[in-house]
Order: structure tokens, then sequence, then C-alpha cells
């Protein structure tokens, strides 16, 4: 027992002076410093620099709510009926065709105190009746003032007992990218809806689109079927355009939406108010547009076109309309659009690297072309008329159609009436044409050969017979 006591003090003691050695000769030595952290500053979070203060309203928070206070109450369903034929059976071929209805929705914006409503005119085109509701749920029958197919605008009027509510029109060319926008309609007939988006791009050209203007307000705002004629209108509830299209493969919103500036749209209603159809002003030349340029390149130059008259030539580029910039047709287009045979207008033009301004009077377009029915026609003065022993009438300039051609028709030729009203404008019958050819009716002429003589045509049915121009038509 002594033993096991000795070996284990002599092992301790052992321990201990090793411990010692490796401390004292072979570890280093372990140095800890402490640093003297400065303590965190702090700010105020709702600290403001004086260019903040100065420019408060710059980064205020977008409200939407008094515009769409505003404007929700002007802008209505409409709701289109109207009365087809169809033949679906032998009983119904030797019997004559089934009558049916067909409705369909859209909305409109209410432009003034008295009834009058702005919609598209592809919301109303065949309608056999048109109603009318108020966000109040009041309903009303409405009456087609006029309508203008190329830009899909279209004027009703309801008469209503107390004055309404309505949209002021804005300056369509004040409107800026990236300016916050809403669109107030009846998508899927959910009545009084607002949505909200900025505009995307301005002098929209959809490519395919037939007749229809080529001037649109490119929005992100949310537009679905249903929204058609509705209002698109700026953050103070003035409207800036009209709802009218969008591009999608599935038949719903997708990202972008299109309108018809409010500018063109005043103008349209104007014309039909004072005159019945619209009066569409050119410059009088038609454009080159063989390469991309930065502005609208001047083509072909008549002698007696206004363009002409006042001064630019063949091969000017033209960079600016008053103080409006111009980089592309679509946008000469639209400011032609708001404007009035009559007018002047200033033309900035590029020359030789210079700037060239002219004031140039704007010519009133006498010639229209009905693609679909495949003629142009143009109007006839009232010598011309007169020499012909006529009151109304347009002459056919150009004629591709081959049901017309089958019988002779040539051009030369003056369309008198048609479906048994009179022709009273290239415009309106280049109009009617298309609109007939579309819905596959009968069509009724009255036709003055060379010789004087008035013809008669039924066709019962016209296929499209598409006419392709030559050249972009004149502006």
């Amino acid at each position: 027992m002594k033993k096991f006591f000795s070996f284990l003090s002599i092992a301790i003691l052992g321990g201990i002076i090793t411990l010692g050695g490796y401390k004292a000769f072979i570890e280093e030595p372990v140095v800890i410093e402490k640093s003297n952290e400065q303590p965190l500053q702090t700010f105020q979070t709702n600290f403001k620099s004086p260019e903040f203060e100065a420019n408060l309203s710059t980064y205020a928070p977008t409200s939407f709510t008094e515009a769409a206070e505003k404007t929700v109450h002007a802008v209505v369903h409409v709701k289109n009926t109207a009365i087809k034929s169809s033949i679906n059976s032998w009983n119904d071929f030797f019997n004559g065709p089934r009558k049916y209805e067909q409705v369909g929705t859209g909305s409109g914006v209410i432009i003034s105190a008295d009834g009058y409503i702005v919609t598209n005119n592809h919301v109303i085109d065949g309608a056999t009746n048109l109603e009318i509701t108020l966000n109040n749920q009041k309903k009303y029958e409405a009456t087609l003032i006029g309508t203008d197919s190329k830009n899909d605008i279209a004027l009703l009027k309801i008469e209503a007992d107390d004055s309404l509510p309505y949209i002021p029109f804005s300056d369509s060319d004040n409107v800026r990218v990236g300016e916050w926008v809403l669109a107030v309609g009846n998508p899927y007939n959910l009545t009084s809806t607002v949505t909200a988006g900025i505009v995307s791009a301005k002098g929209r050209d959809l490519e395919g689109n037939g007749d229809i203007t080529d001037s649109f307000i490119q929005t992100d705002a949310a537009v679905n079927p249903g929204n058609s004629g509705g209002a698109l209108v700026n953050t103070r509830g003035e409207l800036v355009g009209i709802n009218t299209a969008i591009t999608s493969k599935t038949g719903s919103f997708v990202g972008y939406s299109f309108a018809v500036p409010s500018n063109i749209t005043k103008k349209i209603i104007d014309d039909i108010l004072e005159f019945g159809s619209v009066q569409e002003a050119i410059l009088g030349f038609v454009p080159d547009l063989s390469m991309d340029l930065d502005g609208v390149k001047i083509g072909n130059l008549p002698d007696d076109s206004g363009a002409k008259i006042a001064g630019l030539r063949s091969g000017d580029i033209i960079k600016r309309v008053n103080n409006i910039k111009i980089s592309k047709f679509s946008e000469l287009s639209g400011q032609l659009k708001a404007k009035r045979p009559g007018e002047y207008v200033d033309i900035t033009v590029e020359r030789n690297g210079k700037q060239v301004t002219k004031k140039v009077k704007l010519s009133k377009r006498d010639t229209f072309v009905s693609r679909n029915f495949g003629v142009i026609l143009k109007d006839l003065n009232k010598k011309e008329l007169k020499s012909l022993s006529l009151d109304t009438g347009v002459k056919i300039t150009r004629n591709v159609n081959r049901a017309l051609s089958y019988y002779g028709v040539e051009e030369g030729y003056i369309l008198v009436s048609i479906n048994k009203i009179k022709v009273s404008s290239a415009a309106l019958a280049a109009e009617t044409l298309d609109k007939a050819v579309r819905s596959r009716s009968p069509i009724n002429l009255e036709i003055m050969n060379k010789d004087g003589v008035i013809e008669k045509y039924n066709l019962k049915s016209v296929s499209y017979t598409h006419l392709t121009l030559p050249t972009i038509y004149s502006v």
C-alpha cells in the first residue's frame, strides 16, 4: 500500500514538472486585444432635405380616388341588340331565313350634360336597338347620331330628365409617356370597373389593323372585352382617349391596350354634329416610306396640293407639325386626323441639312377607298354634278370588284345610290359598301354609265375583294 502511494506521488510530481516546462519553453503566449468600438450613429427616419421640401409634390404618393369618383358615373354600359338571320335547315331554305337576336355589350362615355355619348363603332355596328345603362342603373334607349368606322368612333344620344355627369376632354397631345392613366369601363359586364396603368407609347400603329386609326395611345392599364368604348382618363379625371383595342392571342388582356386619342375623338364628334360625316384634312402628298427615317419623307407632290403651294418640296423630311415632333408616319397621320380642312398648320421640314418651316393650308380629302368592295370613289363638285344633271353621286376612279367588272362597270362610271339611298359623299359610300360586304348583305346599286344612262345592279352577296393600293394613300 505504501508503495502504491509512492508511485502515485512520483507520477503527479512528474506531470507538474512536464506541464511547467511546456508552458515555459514551448507554448507561445496568446495576447487578447480589446477594441474600443465607436457607438453607432442614429438618424431620424423622417429627415427631409431642403430639396425634398422644395419638391414635396414630386414625391407625394399617387392617388386615383379623385379621378375615379369624377369619371365612374359618366361611363355607361352599352347593350347592342341586332336582328340576324340564318338558314340552318331545308325548312329555312324554302320558308325563309330564321330570325334571331344577337346581343353585344360594351362601354360608352357621356361627354355632355344633355346626353351625348361616345363609344366605339364596333360596339354598336349593326344594332337594331341600343340600350344605355347608367351607373345608377337607370336605363335609356339611345339614338345613333353618326359613326366613323375608319377611326372606330360612334356618337349616341339619350334623352334624360336631369343633367348627366360627363367627362371633359383633355388635350391628348400633352399626354406624356410614363404618365398615370385610368381605364374606366364594363369588362365582362362587370359595371363601373376602374383599372390603372401608365402611358406606354404614343402614335402607335397596329399592323394589320385595316383602316382603323393608326395613332393609338398605348397603355398597360387592364382592358378586356366590354371595355371597348370606355374612358381612358388622366389623374385629373379628364378624357385622354377612348379604349378601343387589345393585342392578345387569348382574347383577354395580356399587358397592352390601345385608345383613340381624345383630340381625334373630339374632332370626329364635332364633324358628325356639324356636317353629318367626318371631314378629313390632308396636306396633299404621297409619303415616301422606302427608308427608315426620323420623320416623314415627302414623295409624290401634285402641283395643286396645299403642300406644294405652300413651298414644300418632294424629298423634304417632315420633322414637326406646329410644335409636335414627328418621328414616324403614324404620328403625322394622327396630327392630321385631329385637324379640319381649311386650317393652317406650321410644317417644319429638313431640307439639305437645314430646318425650314412653311405654313400650309389643309385640303379636304375627296377620294376614299372601299377596300372590301374593291373600288376607289371620288367626290364630285357642284359643277360636275350639274353637268351630269345629278343632285348627288361619286365617281368610281378605280374598280377591281369582280362582280361589277362582270357587268361591265368601268372606271369613270358614277355611283348614284346604294340600297335606294342617294350617295351624298365618297366617304359615306365607301363606308356603306364595306359594311354591306362584311355583313354579306344584298347590295342594290344605281350607277350612271359614260353615256349618261342609269343602270341598276342587284348583288345578292358580294365576297371580299380586297383592294391593295400600289402606294400609301395620300396625307
